[in-house]
């Protein structure tokens, strides 16, 4: 049986913190994320701990009368290399998948502990599944689907962003369906 698992990167936000909230802007785009999946049969929603990646995705929950499922697995991925050359230091994790930088984690680490809450929740009796997380851990799990994903993907990112991957008993496929425009 194939499933359905939208894997959603959350609606801009006013920070990096835990705790930071999506901006007006990304309220807006949290409506207009649940318009687009709100038509899809979704039967359940997972999400990151993180303060905006649930608020991103509360209008759906609310049409659709779904709780949230919070699973601590989907936080985003803790880089440990703070300070200017930051991104410098996420291109070298992509390169190599077991670098880790002091207080973080590795990219594999990362994928790891990903794919096992998308596996947990690819084991409910549900068919079509939203999850919602951050951009680092969200192009982590669509490269466990499709190689293809990497660094160059990561940067092209936006918030929100919707990628639905068909996961059926061999193989999976991914299909970006929503790519916020003015980014």
């Amino acid at each position: 049986m194939t499933k359905t698992v939208f894997i959603v990167r959350h609606c801009q936000a006013d920070g990096q913190s835990p705790d930071a909230w999506i901006t007006t802007d990304g309220q807006a785009r949290a409506a207009a994320l649940a318009d687009l999946l709100e038509p899809m049969g979704v039967e359940r929603i997972v999400s990151s701990p993180f303060v905006r990646a649930h608020q991103s995705i509360l209008p759906l929950a609310e049409r659709l009368g779904l709780p949230i499922d919070v699973d601590n697995r989907l936080a985003e991925r803790v880089l440990g290399a703070n300070g200017p050359d930051w991104l410098d230091r996420l291109r070298a994790t992509f390169l190599d998948f077991d670098l880790r930088f002091p207080g973080g984690e590795s990219n594999r680490e990362a994928m790891t502990r990903g794919v096992a809450a998308v596996d947990d929740a690819l084991r409910r009796d549900v068919a079509t599944i939203v999850i919602v997380t951050h951009g680092n851990l969200l192009t982590l799990l669509l490269r466990h689907f499709d190689p293809r994903f990497g660094f160059d993907q990561w940067l092209d990112l936006t918030n929100p962003d919707v990628f639905r991957v068909a996961v059926g008993d061999t193989e999976a496929s991914v299909v970006r369906v929503w790519r916020s425009s003015d980014e």
